[in-house]
């Protein structure tokens, strides 16, 4: 048995453990059943219960959400608007999201899955260095689904480029907002010099 201030005491009888958890004014606690003999302790079992969930509630929190979203193609997707969708796929994938790209079929397009997985394989082939195939090409129902999961190498990259971006957005604003008054006032002491030589 383990005393109320952590010490072992040793085996001793249950009506013992019970007389010096009331002294104590504490419970005794079963921790290990299945040990021989059994290892129980002393303590606030209301104190230990809300700790107990605490910690839970903590660990909880440090579990990471993975979201999915997803992406439709068709076999008769123009590379226009696929490039679109691979856009928003590649973006997902820096912010850490594992990606669906279903290919839906149509009447008889389902006769020719070939062009469906030549489409797919293009897909991953064009983010494989954000992302990596998770589930591979495989039918569902009238579908034909693939997975992507973000690559390991570019978990820490959006975050350094998510900041980067914005700054020339912000640059270019101010440029024209400053050039044109100094131009402006050059040309007008240019013309106002041709003027006097014209004179």
């Amino acid at each position: 048995m383990i005393g109320p201030n952590g010490e072992n005491i040793g085996v001793i009888t249950v009506q013992e453990a019970l007389r010096i958890a009331r002294e104590a004014e504490k419970d005794l606690v079963e921790v290990s059943p299945n040990a021989s003999p059994p290892v129980c302790r002393i303590l606030d079992y209301g104190k230990f219960l809300y700790e107990k969930s605490k910690k839970e509630k903590e660990a909880r929190k440090a579990q990471k959400t993975i979201e999915v979203k997803e992406i439709r193609l068709r076999p008769k997707t123009t590379d226009h608007h696929r490039s679109f969708k691979v856009r928003a796929a590649r973006g997902w994938l820096l912010e850490g999201m594992k990606v669906k790209v279903r290919i839906r079929f149509r009447g008889r397009e389902i006769t020719y899955p070939e062009i469906a997985r030549e489409e797919l394989r293009e897909v991953a082939t064009e983010l494989a260095d954000v992302g990596v195939v998770e589930v591979t090409p495989d039918m569902e129902g009238r579908t034909m689904l693939m997975i992507l999961a973000p690559s390991r190498k570019v978990a820490v990259k959006p975050a350094a480029e998510k900041p980067a971006r914005p700054a020339p957005a912000k640059d270019k604003p101010a440029e024209p907002v400053l050039e044109p008054p100094l131009d402006d006032d050059d040309d007008d002491d240019e013309t106002g010099e041709a003027e006097t030589t014209v004179e």
